[in-house]
């Protein structure tokens, strides 16, 4: 089969039985944990995603092969692939057409598990940039952030920078202020190594790439901070 013989297109309400089969199966043929929500469910989800996302449908020979479904500015929310079209180039022609769509770079998640997507994403350019304990997806389960910079890697990443740094002042802000609310409540204005120690080791699990002392260092130089801010 070569590139020719797929035919791509936007998807339309009556695909949404097409699309939710793909999803379905081609979840369960994968490395992936089982899905939280039945069939109907995500034949629903799907039909109420294609009213507000760019959905895309990749056909062989007029049988649905695979989606591609983009979310937000900067985002791949989905590509899946049919399990008996797998290996045949259309997820490289999807992620091209995301490429094409996103040409100012996009993120997307994958499970940490799942080790051949995250080959296949690598190979095709795209970094992994982050790593969580998968208590904030539905599945529970460990994820990876990956991300494909775009045609201005710099300005790509510097705008995901910029992100994370509005996140970083607003919890800054949020220490600071429980740094000088616990004030009226300590018996002593000595602080506690230990304690201090213990918060470090919460952080650093949560920032490997950092590593302990590192971590420690910067959580010494907030509570200094927070601290002489409350006048303490």
């Amino acid at each position: 089969m070569t590139a020719t013989d797929v035919t791509v297109r936007r998807a339309e309400e009556s695909d949404v039985p097409a699309l939710a089969q793909i999803h379905v199966t081609a979840r369960r043929a994968a490395p992936m944990p089982p899905t939280v929500h039945t069939d109907a469910e995500v034949r629903a989800w799907l039909a109420g995603r294609l009213r507000h996302d760019d959905v895309w449908i990749a056909e062989v020979g007029g049988s649905p092969a695979a989606y591609l479904r983009l979310g937000g500015r900067r985002w791949v929310d989905d590509l899946y692939v049919a399990p008996d079209h797998a290996r045949q180039g259309i997820g490289s022609l999807l992620l091209d057409l995301a490429k094409q769509q996103r040409p100012e770079g996009f993120c997307l998640w994958v499970f940490e598990d799942n080790v051949p997507a995250r080959a296949f994403y690598r190979r095709h350019g795209l970094v992994e940039l982050e790593r969580t304990d998968g208590s904030t997806n539905e599945e529970r389960t460990p994820d990876v952030k990956m991300a494909w910079p775009g045609s201005d890697p710099i300005g790509f990443f510097r705008g995901l920078i910029d992100e994370v740094d509005v996140e970083l002042g607003d919890l800054l802000g949020r220490r600071a202020a429980l740094t000088a609310a616990v004030q009226a409540h300590k018996p002593a204005t000595e602080r506690d190594p230990d304690r201090e120690q213990e918060i470090a080791a919460r952080v650093a699990a949560r920032a490997p790439a950092l590593g302990e002392e590192r971590v420690a260092r910067i959580v010494h130089a907030i509570i200094t901070e927070s601290l002489d801010a409350a006048g303490g």
